[in-house]
């Protein structure tokens, strides 16, 4: 008897697994209106729906269609009559489990297959239009918190349902029934942000990216136009949030107890030996917020005065998780920890100044292709910003200084100290994040695209202060230092790494910065003494400028003669300052009879002998080519957009 009840224990179905049986197999209890009544009712089960499509092969997937478009219809039209919360939310937890497990098939035509096996090409149009209006409404209208989790939750999943945006058809109805609308209305409500800011920025972000270079894409037409203040604080409000916790995550994953010489010696050694085991960055962050605020800084041009809003400490607006159809290991909290701040660093308080710490991080981090694209996305948007020249005033309003704290590479030849940053103008910081970058990446696997950027971005906002006659207090010979170490590092290491038309336009490029430096520094330096400086270090550091002309010399005749003969002409200028004066403090040494003279009063001889300098004049110093995102740089950006949803259908 026992033997018996426990044998119709174990044959004891869930009754909702019983209905998707009926479902798949045609049953007729199929077509009674109580069915999908009850169907509803009961807890969507994720894990057997899941289970039982993957287990499917494509050819018996194909077979179950008419029931699959069935179970979409049904959910659509419980989304679009019923007000019953439960079953909305079993509806909304069914769609995503459908489409997750059908996008996991990987069929030959991704989009075009799925489509047709969850919704069917003839119903595919007005049914996807109805279940973009449900969302839509779900966003924008007051539900529970758990419905516009969901809604956020189905759209992430179809935008990342394929690995290029550009690719994924489904995405053309969102095209076609645009949700912009309640993405902005979720940004512009504190509350509603707080909750679901993360995902609806990332929907944002890829919806912006979808076939934007073939088409006119609607959603970047209304960002470009959108001048609703409270809509764009709130976007970076988001932004500012997410980046800080990256920030404060890896603050105190370097509150680590100190290593010993011994143990940085092997860190260092297994550093050489073994590179390609190097660890990892400690910092791993979301493409899409990322991408996001490059996207609003570049089409939008109310957003630079977002960058510079200042964000009181007590005041956060904490975005929810990543939604798992975007990324299942990264984790953003739903509320910042009330945890202590490492002695001696202060939170930034402005969006632009939490960008700029977290980019000090990511460019001392550059282990692989995706932490490279990350260094690369940085410095792209930091060069529109400076292209900028209502963020430029901003920037350069001494007035106007914050606390911004760099993270700074250890190096054997210096010890990175603890010390508390200065209250300064932001293009300071941006100043000390470019020299540091350039100072602390000279290496065999010379990443010349991203020194390329930095460079430009000093060239940009030296042109600003050129244009402006801005006279900026800084340490300038940090930057004539890092400048002149690049070339010094290519003319000493021509063997290991020849000249190519990258590093030669990279010359090209620090050779124009000193040009500028030369004929127009008397104009944006801030005294006299850093102009006599500057003649100074050029006299000093000839031998660098010296190497690179003779290393031009010889490969002028070849290949590369176009860009070694710009390099010669661009070099002309500095190599007469040091052939002029030279001689001039060889005479005044030999005339005093002082064998070894001091920087004091080698500026005294230069001071002496400015009126019998001659020099080229070399034009355009002060203009640059504007950043254009098509077509040089369209390949980069459609691999970081896949970087954005391809952890959920590996």
């Amino acid at each position: 008897m026992s033997e018996r009840k426990s044998s119709e224990k174990r044959q004891l179905k869930e009754k909702l697994v019983t209905y998707y049986e009926q479902l798949f197999e045609g049953n007729e209890a199929i077509k009674k209106p109580r069915f999908w009544e009850e169907f509803f009712l009961l807890r969507a089960n994720v894990e057997y729906l899941s289970q039982y499509v993957n287990s499917l092969s494509r050819e018996a997937l194909i077979g179950i269609k008419k029931p699959l478009n069935l179970l979409f219809i049904q959910c659509v039209h419980t989304l679009q009559v019923d007000d019953n919360i439960i079953r909305d939310i079993n509806a909304l937890q069914t769609l995503c489990a459908l489409f997750r497990a059908v996008f996991q098939k990987r069929m030959a035509d991704l989009s075009f297959d799925a489509i047709d096996t969850i919704v069917g090409f003839d119903a595919a149009e007005s049914q996807m239009k109805n279940l973009v209006e449900c969302v839509s409404r779900f966003l924008m209208q007051d539900y529970p918190v758990s419905v516009k989790n969901l809604s956020l939750k189905v759209l992430l999943i179809v935008l990342t349902s394929d690995d290029n945006v550009s690719h994924n058809v489904l995405i053309e109805y969102l095209m076609l029934n645009s949700v912009f609308e309640a993405i902005i209305q979720i940004l512009s409500s504190p509350v509603s942000r707080d909750r679901h800011g993360y995902d609806a920025t990332v929907a944002l972000t890829l919806l912006l990216n979808y076939r934007k270079y073939e088409t006119a894409n609607p959603y970047v037409i209304k960002l470009s136009v959108l001048d609703d203040e409270i809509a764009v604080n709130g976007l970076g409000c988001v932004i500012s949030t997410v980046l800080s916790e990256y920030v404060r995550q890896y603050l105190l994953s370097e509150e680590q107890p100190a290593v010993g010489f011994f143990g940085q010696l092997t860190n260092i050694v297994s550093n050489i030996l073994l590179p390609s085991e190097a660890p990892h960055s400690t910092i791993r962050v979301s493409e899409g917020v990322l991408l996001a605020l490059y996207e609003a800084i570049h089409l939008n041009r109310n957003f630079v005065t977002v960058l510079t809003h200042t964000r009181l400490p007590s005041q956060p607006a904490t975005p929810t998780s990543p939604s798992p159809a975007v990324d299942r290991t990264l984790q953003v909290p739903f509320a910042v920890p009330e945890s202590p701040t490492p002695v001696g660093i202060k939170q930034p308080s402005n969006l632009m100044g939490t960008f700029l710490t977290l980019s000090s991080v990511l460019l001392q981090n550059i282990k692989d292709e995706r932490s490279l694209s990350h260094a690369k996305l940085c410095l792209i948007t930091l060069t529109c910003v400076v292209e900028d020249q209502h963020a430029c005033i901003f920037l350069h309003d001494s007035n106007i200084s914050f606390e911004v704290a760099l993270h700074k590479a250890t190096m054997l030849h210096r010890r990175v100290k603890d010390k508390l940053p200065q209250s300064r103008p932001l293009v300071c910081v941006i100043l000390d994040l470019m020299v540091e970058f350039l100072i602390s990446h000279l290496t065999k696997n010379f990443p010349c695209e991203l020194y390329s950027k930095s460079v430009g971005i000093v060239h940009r906002l030296l042109c600003y202060q050129k244009r402006c006659k801005t006279r900026l207090d800084y340490h300038w010979k940090g930057v004539w230092n890092a400048l002149m170490n690049i070339l010094k590092f290519f003319a000493s290491n021509e063997q290991v790494l020849p000249p190519t038309i990258a590093t030669l336009t990279l010359s090209i490029e620090v050779a124009r910065i000193f040009n500028l430096f030369i004929t127009y520094g008397d104009t944006f330096l801030p005294s006299p003494a850093i102009y006599d400086d500057l003649y100074y270090e050029l006299i000093r550091m000839r031998k660098v400028f010296d190497d690179i002309y003779i290393m031009a010399l010889k490969h002028s005749n070849g290949p590369l003669k176009e860009v070694c003969d710009r390099l010669i002409g661009n070099i002309v200028n500095i190599r007469a300052i040091s052939t002029h004066f030279v001689p001039k403090i060889d005479h005044w040494c030999t005339a005093n009879e002082i064998g070894s003279i001091t920087p004091d009063q080698v500026l005294d001889v230069v001071r002496s002998n400015y009126d019998s300098l001659t020099l080229k004049l070399i034009d355009g110093l002060d203009h640059y080519d504007r950043y254009t995102e098509k077509p040089k740089e369209t390949l980069f950006f459609t691999q970081l957009v896949c970087y954005v949803g391809v952890a959920s259908f590996t």
